[in-house]
């Protein structure tokens, strides 16, 4: 696993909620050092519509003095939840957004995230085989929700295309994809939402519903024997958690963080006040 290029951290930066969790309550809108905390951010914005460049650019200007700092970006769901069509000008605002960050080598993977409606059959397949194609300059994952992807013979196709199959864990209800551990390209992912099965299918339930979760550290450990087993196959790994309300993400990805490396790490002071529990592995 030391040959492995790990990176652990949260989906998105920017949440009403956090302010107090994780920013000081006095933070403005752009207070943001989770960069001296993390190695890695799953940029979410990018899934509700293409960012312009000269904003990317911020970003990347934000994280300069960390070397090691990797963006992965979520496609925008005008390509996997709406109109799933490759009009030239869709596609050439998100390649627009995309290519300062690979310029800058600061592009660790672009999620291509669909819900659990899109299943898996020939027509669906068609389409990933189109989009994967136009995006083949990228590096790609791929994160579906039904179970009907989990087969041998996506995962070989996968291999095929060089496209990561992004490893999940979600509430596992009826036909819902339970949890794998497959690597199909050189870039590993997992996305860990939580286990809100209570909320995770209801359709009057808010974001904040549906990913208000803690794991505990029995939760967590299925998952860190797991990337530890793939981490050999691998030359990037990321693992991103998703259950982002109250702060919850960024102190559940500081313990994983802190189990898979053996050590301490550092917690930012209004985290570790929300979260006690984080003593343990705070470094002083």
């Amino acid at each position: 696993m030391m040959d492995t290029d790990i990176r652990v951290g949260p989906a998105g930066w920017s949440y009403d909620d956090w302010k107090g969790p994780v920013y000081p309550p006095e933070a403005g809108s752009t207070f943001d050092r989770l960069k001296d905390y993390f190695d890695t951010i799953e940029i979410n914005s990018t899934f509700y519509r293409p960012q312009k460049p000269s904003v990317v650019e911020k970003w990347i200007a934000r994280v300069e003095e960390n070397r090691r700092f990797l963006f992965t970006v979520k496609l925008w769901r005008h390509f996997t939840h709406d109109a799933k069509t490759f009009d030239e000008e869709a596609v050439r605002s998100v390649r627009e957004m995309l290519n300062p960050l690979r310029e800058s080598e600061r592009l660790g993977a672009v999620l291509c995230q669909f819900p659990w409606s899109f299943r898996g059959n020939r027509e669906n397949s068609r389409y990933l085989r189109d989009l994967f194609e136009i995006f083949s300059d990228f590096p790609l994952a791929i994160e579906v929700r039904h179970a009907s992807w989990g087969t041998p013979a996506v995962y070989d196709w996968l291999r095929e295309k060089g496209v990561a199959f992004c490893n999940i864990d979600q509430p596992v209800i009826g036909a819902s994809l339970d949890r794998t551990e497959e690597a199909t390209s050189s870039i590993g992912y997992f996305r860990l939402h939580g286990q809100n099965i209570e909320n995770w299918f209801r359709e009057d339930a808010d974001v904040a519903e549906r990913y208000d979760y803690l794991y505990d550290a029995e939760e967590l450990e299925p998952w860190a024997e797991a990337i530890e087993r793939l981490a050999p196959q691998l030359s990037q790994l990321f693992i991103i958690f998703n259950n982002h309300y109250q702060g919850q993400a960024p102190a559940n990805a500081l313990e994983l963080l802190a189990r898979l490396t053996g050590g301490k790490v550092s917690v930012p002071p209004p985290l570790l006040n929300a979260y006690p529990r984080l003593e343990r592995i705070a470094r002083t």
